[in-house]
């Protein structure tokens, strides 16, 4: 009896000391799950911001402004419903762009171009017009809008 006793006790004292050791660790904050999760988020950010900004700039004519001052009257591309492209009234294909637009144009790359598309046409064909005419070096390349109605 004094000895299951004594043998009660030793283990009762061991199992309190056991388990203020245990609350030691659980107390302080385990960071590696933390830094493994921010490593991931850097790396997928690292990897997004490049695809965010590809684009072609271009500046967009606002659809309340007034009709254009034209001086000089500005090369228009035209992509109808069909796909087909047209420099002027000339029909083109998309790679005679760059070529046909530097022999026409009279300022250099400061030219004027109006880019014109029917709203039903292909997006990823004006998209790939605008990247060339861009690539090609101008600068001054606007998306040619129609006013809206306000009374319909």
């Amino acid at each position: 009896m004094g000895m299951s006793a004594g043998g009660a006790n030793a283990s009762g004292g061991g199992g309190r000391r056991r388990r203020g050791r245990k609350h030691g660790p659980v107390s302080e904050i385990n960071v590696t799950p933390l830094v493994d999760v921010m490593l991931v988020l850097l790396i997928i950010f690292m990897v997004a911001a490049p695809m965010m900004t590809v684009g072609v700039p271009v500046d967009l004519p606002q659809t309340q402004a007034s009709a254009l001052n034209s001086e000089t009257q500005p090369i228009t591309i035209s992509v109808n419903a069909d796909g087909q492209i047209h420099l002027q009234e000339t029909p083109v294909t998309a790679d005679e762009i760059t070529a046909k637009l530097q022999a026409i144009s009279t300022t250099g790359y400061s030219e004027r171009i109006f880019v014109r598309a029917d709203s039903t046409s292909a997006y990823g064909i004006v998209a790939d017009v605008m990247a060339r005419i861009q690539g090609a070096g101008y600068k001054n390349i606007g998306l040619v809008t129609q006013q809206r109605q306000e009374n319909r």
